[in-house]
């Protein structure tokens, strides 16, 4: 046998980062690369080449080679494990030590701790939330703060459920046989190292969020990943549970095929509601103005293509003994009583909605809005734990439904639109980059997946030159307007200038260019974020 791939860690060192990074956990992941690494580069290659075809014109439609799969209604997938068989409330976050404490005890059933959109991969943010992780396992969070605000795990935490990165994302700070580490097998290799063995101790398990998939071959890498990594740690064949974000356009068409690839460790899939629409968009942007969408905040759910989505995703997931889990209510609670009741009138109808088209739970972004979310999920479950006997055979759902963005109910693209984009992915990058991953702009929760929207839509209506309400045009020029406007209110509000300079030059590299990026994340991660004792290229 050969030897395994030398690892070496590059990321300056900070207190307790040795208990994470021990030789153990290290070599676990050296080999978790050795195996899956070459399979992991085959796939992205395979992921350019689909979006290189659909750039030139291809559509989308199911796989005809995996139709049986579809057509067998005889199998089902392993479904909850201990702690998941009621998810109506989950709650996400980053792993960060405050956000733990209140994620855990805010009420709701599931906290997603959230390494990938929500986490700016800081070295220190990605080490410490492994940190955070294994204190709060192990009780060992208890603090006050100066002004004698305490903070400690309640006796009803929510079940823990780890959202790795997407497989597109290297981690700098970790070299694998000189090359740079792969940052989901490092969020997920370190996770369940040190606490797969405490979890199933405690009554629960190692439960994942997978993000980012495009198709079943990605999911069958991952469920490979789980039966190898847990028949090297000693943990039971099985243990180990994942639900899968729909949150591209081609993994819309693969539900089944990725529950079926991952049926001995499946619980679920989401409903990845920004990033589904963060895909589309990037996945058509090149077709022409026929695929060009209005404003984001009139892409709603109750449009029809996304409610071909949804549907078609809670068949699915009950057909197979899965649980379907809703989408993001990114509302914040705001100051204003008037404000803040008109937020929450709109998450009360979002999640009865959801609740009433068969989904066994959703998702929040603050704990302010867990009780609006359980209540309108009570009054559907009552003392169920779910509603898998809702197998919604009424649903049939085409490929031109799921494409069917003709058929919208909103109107045209408006400036206020365009300058809402320019605004939110100005500050959320500048955040961003500044080491936040989850911030509140404008009374919503923005992430990564929001700021992808915001930067493809400028992208896809300048470059069309869209017509928006009222007559102007989307242009580059107009674009660059807007954030010479945005730079000078983000100065004038005291962000730090170099942050912003920074995130001005990112998102005129992504939403200004002849070509479409895939992704804004990679190059501003290595270009900004990356902070080593070593030069990396």
């Amino acid at each position: 046998m050969s030897q395994p791939s030398r690892i070496e860690i590059l990321g300056e060192p900070e207190d307790r980062f040795d208990e994470i990074l021990t030789p153990e956990a290290l070599a676990f992941l050296a080999r978790l690369h050795d195996r899956f690494a070459g399979r992991r580069t085959g796939l992205l290659a395979e992921r350019a080449r689909r979006a290189a075809a659909l750039a030139a014109g291809d559509t989308l439609d199911f796989r005809p080679e995996t139709r049986a799969v579809r057509e067998d209604r005889s199998w089902r997938v392993a479904g909850a494990g201990p702690g998941l068989h009621d998810r109506r409330v989950e709650i996400t976050g980053p792993p960060e030590r405050r956000m733990t404490v209140n994620a855990l005890n805010s009420g709701a059933k599931v906290w997603l701790a959230d390494f990938e959109d929500a986490t700016s991969p800081t070295w220190h943010n990605l080490v410490t939330g492994q940190l955070n992780l294994v204190d709060a396992i192990d009780r060992r969070i208890d603090e006050t703060t100066p002004e004698g605000k305490r903070y400690v795990i309640g006796n009803d935490p929510a079940t823990i459920v780890v959202r790795p990165r997407g497989w597109h994302l290297d981690e700098h700070h970790l070299l694998v046989g000189g090359r740079p580490a792969i940052g989901a097998l490092v969020d997920f290799g370190l996770y369940l190292f040190h606490c797969g063995r405490p979890q199933i101790a405690a009554g629960s398990g190692a439960y994942f969020y997978l993000p980012k998939l495009e198709n079943h071959l990605e999911a069958r890498l991952w469920n490979d990943v789980f039966t190898y990594a847990q028949a090297e740690l000693g943990i039971p064949h099985g243990t180990v549970r994942a639900t899968v974000l729909i949150e591209t356009i081609t993994a819309a068409f693969e539900m089944d095929e990725i529950l079926y690839e991952l049926r001995e460790h499946a619980a679920g899939l989401n409903a990845g509601r920004w990033d589904y629409l963060f895909s589309l968009i990037k996945s058509f942007a090149g077709h022409g103005p026929r695929f060009v969408l209005p404003d984001r905040a009139t892409l709603t759910m109750t449009q029809p293509f996304l409610r071909a989505y949804t549907d078609l995703l809670v068949r699915t997931c009950h057909r197979r003994g899965a649980h379907a889990i809703g989408g993001m209510a990114a509302a914040v609670p705001q100051r204003d009583p008037a404000a803040d009741e008109a937020a929450r009138t709109k998450v009360r109808a979002d999640k009865e909605r959801e609740a009433g088209d068969g989904f066994d739970g959703s998702w929040v972004a603050h704990p302010g809005l867990v009780a609006t979310c359980r209540t309108a999920f009570d009054a559907v479950l009552g003392e169920r734990p779910h509603q898998l006997d809702r197998s919604r055979e009424d649903v049939e759902v085409t490929a031109a439904d799921l494409l069917g963005v003709q058929r919208l109910t909103a109107g045209l693209p408006t400036e206020q639109g365009l300058h809402a984009n320019v605004a939110v992915a100005l500050r959320y990058l500048t955040a961003w980059l500044g080491g936040v991953g989850a911030v509140a702009v404008f009374g919503l929760m923005e992430d990564v997946a929001t700021a992808e929207i915001a930067r493809c839509q400028i992208w896809q209506w300048q470059h069309h030159c869209t017509r928006l309400t009222g007559g102007s045009l989307a242009t580059p020029d107009l674009v660059r307007r807007l954030i010479d406007r945005e730079r000078a209110a983000l100065l004038a509000e005291g962000s730090d200038p170099a942050l912003v300079a920074a995130a001005v030059r990112v998102l005129t590299d992504t939403a200004l260019g002849a070509e479409l990026p895939a992704f804004l994340t990679p190059d501003a991660y290595a270009r900004h974020l990356v902070r080593t004792t070593a030069p990396v290229s």
